[in-house]
This record gives C-alpha cells, sequence and structure tokens, in this order.
C-alpha cells in the first residue's frame, strides 16, 4: 500500500485515478478546491480542502507521503490558465520527493520534429492549458534533478470508456492504432499512472499511452 497525496481529484481524470488507487487499496489524501465534487467515501481517503497556491496547506497535505499525483488543472475555461498553470506547478513540485505529473499530449511529437502543439490540431481554445503544462515539462521538469519525476501524456484523445487494462506505453512520439487515431480510455489512463506509481519503471522522464 502507497500513501499518496492526490491534487486535482475531483476532476475528470483526478476521479479516475482516485478510483483506481482506492481500488487498489492505497491511502489517498485528496487535495481539491471543492471537497463537495468527491461522491465516494472510503477508509482510506481524506479530503483536504485547499489551493496549490497555498504552500503550507500543500507542505502538510503532502508531508510523510510516497508520491505527489497531480491531475492539477486551473480549469480549461479559466482564462488564466496559462498563467496559473506556469505560476503554481513549480509549487507542487517544491512539496514533491515523488511526483506523478498527469502530462499533456502537446509536446509529443506527431512526425519527425513535430509536435502536436505546433500541428494545428489543437483547437485554440484550451492552447493555453497545453502550451503551459508544455513549457512547465519542457523548461522545469527537464532541468528537475534532485526530485523523482515523471510526466504521463496521455493519447491524443482522452475519454471515457472502459477499464481494459490493454494499452501500449511509448515515450516521445504520438500512440496510433491501426486506423491512424490516437485514443485512450481515462479509465486504462488511470491504470497505467498507478502501475507507475506502485512499480517505478520510469524516472526523470516522460512516457505515453495509447491503444
Amino acid at each position: 500500500m502507497k500513501n499518496v497525496t492526490l491534487i486535482g481529484a475531483s476532476g475528470f481524470v483526478g476521479t479516475a485515478i482516485l478510483n483506481e488507487l482506492l481500488s487498489r487499496g492505497h491511502k489517498v489524501t485528496a487535495v481539491v478546491r471543492n471537497p463537495e465534487k468527491i461522491n465516494v467515501s472510503n477508509s482510506n481517503l481524506r479530503i483536504v480542502k485547499a489551493d496549490v497556491s497555498d504552500t503550507d496547506a500543500m507542505t502538510e497535505a503532502c508531508k510523510d507521503k510516497d508520491a505527489i499525483i497531480s491531475a492539477y488543472n486551473p480549469g480549461w475555461a479559466n482564462p488564466d490558465i496559462y498563467e496559473e498553470t506556469l505560476r503554481n506547478y513549480p509549487l507542487i513540485l517544491e512539496a514533491a520527493k515523488r511526483l506523478l505529473c498527469v502530462g499533456g499530449a502537446g509536446t509529443l511529437f506527431c512526425a519527425p520534429g513535430l509536435r502536436v502543439v505546433d500541428s494545428g490540431a489543437i483547437p485554440d481554445a484550451i492552447m493555453g492549458g497545453v502550451k503551459s503544462l508544455g513549457e512547465f515539462y519542457l523548461n522545469t521538469l527537464m532541468n528537475e534533478k534532485d526530485i523523482d519525476w515523471i510526466f504521463f501524456s496521455p493519447a491524443g484523445t482522452l475519454e471515457p470508456g472502459k477499464r481494459t487494462g490493454k494499452f501500449r506505453l511509448g515515450k516521445d512520439d504520438l500512440i496510433v492504432d491501426e486506423n491512424g487515431n490516437s485514443h485512450i480510455s481515462v479509465e486504462d489512463y488511470a491504470v497505467a499512472m498507478v502501475d507507475e506509481l506502485e512499480n517505478p519503471k520510469h524516472h526523470y522522464e516522460r512516457f505515453t499511452i495509447g491503444y
């Protein structure tokens, strides 16, 4: 059993990871802005209402934990998502001794030398969040040598679906199926994230997933 802090546990990805963690018997401290959005009850779950910008609250929530899993997102509709992502993610990193970060697909390569973020495939409405998370990975995480971290990029499409446990993992290239589609269910993404928590195979690097 691991004792972890999960940031953003009430969001789309965070909820799936929370359910996977609890189903495997891990102890979870869920850090959320809106505790009422978590509708699961479990003896291994502790819910903490806090904002990631509150360094004292974050330090306390992450104290003596085996890892931090971060599904932090300021909100796709937040007009300040770019600035808040780049301001708050380094604060999360400071509180960690091991960070498993829910990454984005934007910095994956979809062709030689071409990242998804530069391919024209990402709508302008979410570009701020995509670019800021990508910049945190490229400019901050890739230079981090003291804290053990991973940046786990999903497939191009991350959607509700089934927990199959059957998927492929890669490193820096977008994984596509035989039809050229890049997709993964959020349930299988959560499986792979918790697999990495339990049996670390990646350190100081990004990896990705797809069918």
